[in-house]
């Protein structure tokens, strides 16, 4: 799941903004792809005063906390380009509005993680790809945990 949280001056979202940026990020996991439903989006207002940064009281900065537990980002090029991607996501609510805005991910390790009661399943595994089509988390057995494109090595699959 990726877990954003935004933190916000009071005001600076109206409803239909926040669910403009909401169906945004969760367009952009489920592209890689994800469940949609893995992505939550919390919206936690600022109020004037309460905001701080270096010390000085800002008004106009926005705070974007994430935990990113269904997929990790392996390496710093990768990283990069997913950093600037989010930053593309977010621009129109931020950058177009002239707020300062800061990201940050954190990466939870997946099996410290559950929905319902249920383990995700793995990557590109039979269940992960069920929870991509049915958008729910769902008991998942076994034989779903193997990946969608499971190939033996030579001389295994004849015996």
């Amino acid at each position: 799941m990726p877990l954003w949280k935004v933190y916000h001056p009071v005001g600076a979202f109206t409803a239909e903004d926040k669910k403009g940026l909401a169906e945004r990020i969760t367009s952009v996991y489920a592209s890689v792809p994800i469940p949609k439903f893995y992505a939550v989006i919390i919206f936690e207002e600022v109020p004037a005063g309460s905001c701080f940064v270096g010390g000085e009281a800002h008004d106009k900065f926005v705070r974007f906390r994430i935990d990113q537990i269904a997929r990790t980002i392996p390496g710093p090029i990768l990283r990069e380009w997913w950093m600037r991607t989010l930053d593309e996501v977010i621009a129109p609510w931020v950058k177009g509005r002239g707020y300062d805005w800061e990201i940050s991910i954190d990466e939870t390790p997946f099996d410290l993680w559950s929905l319902q009661g249920e383990p995700p399943p793995p990557f590109e595994s039979v269940g992960e790809k069920r929870w991509v089509k049915e958008n729910k988390a769902s008991p998942y057995s076994l034989a779903e945990r193997l990946p969608v494109n499971l190939l033996l090595a030579p001389g295994l699959a004849d015996r």
